[in-house]
């Protein structure tokens, strides 16, 4: 597997991946196409989001969406982390996952923000997540729609951010 950035031509790969999880709702993966648009019209830019993405033989094999999270002492959000449905096996999540945390943790992150859902669908993430080191700090019932739950995980980070969960 190798990680890099986000390049222009992964767009289509990307939509068809995270159409293909069958997790999203389409609603979902618009709002994932926005922030994905947003950086490759600005790379870089001041809209806050970074992007790594995995490629496994030449091909786009998932993707995670993160950043500072705006108005705090050096918390992170990992806004969207998505896997092709054959990735999960290869250790596609946990690489992309290493790569936030490495990244944030390089500027000093005291923590890593997830919110997902409660929903059957988004099990396996939860799961992941909990495997991960992630700890669930927080529900909202009925937050998404009647039933479907926020549920908040968080990795804390020792001083300075060297990386090492606390």
């Amino acid at each position: 597997m190798r990680l890099r950035q986000l390049h222009a031509d992964d767009r289509p790969a990307l939509a068809a991946l995270l159409r293909a999880t069958e997790t999203f709702t389409p609603d979902e993966v618009e709002v994932a196409l926005e922030l994905i648009d947003l950086e490759l019209d600005d790379p870089g830019g001041g809209h806050g989001y970074r992007f790594v993405v995995a490629e496994v033989e030449g091909a786009v094999a998932g993707y995670a969406c993160y950043g500072r999270t705006p108005m705090t002492d050096n918390v992170w959000d990992l806004y969207w982390l998505a896997v092709a449905p054959e990735g999960g096996s290869r250790g596609t999540g946990t690489g992309l996952l290493a790569a936030v945390e490495a990244a944030a943790a390089a500027e000093g992150a005291r923590m890593i923000v997830v919110e997902t859902a409660s929903q059957a669908s988004y099990g396996p993430a939860r799961a992941f997540y909990e495997r991960q080191g992630y700890a669930a700090v927080a529900r909202v019932p009925d937050f998404y729609a009647p039933g479907d739950d926020k549920l908040i995980y968080v990795r804390r980070f020792a001083a300075g951010g060297s990386g090492a969960a606390s």
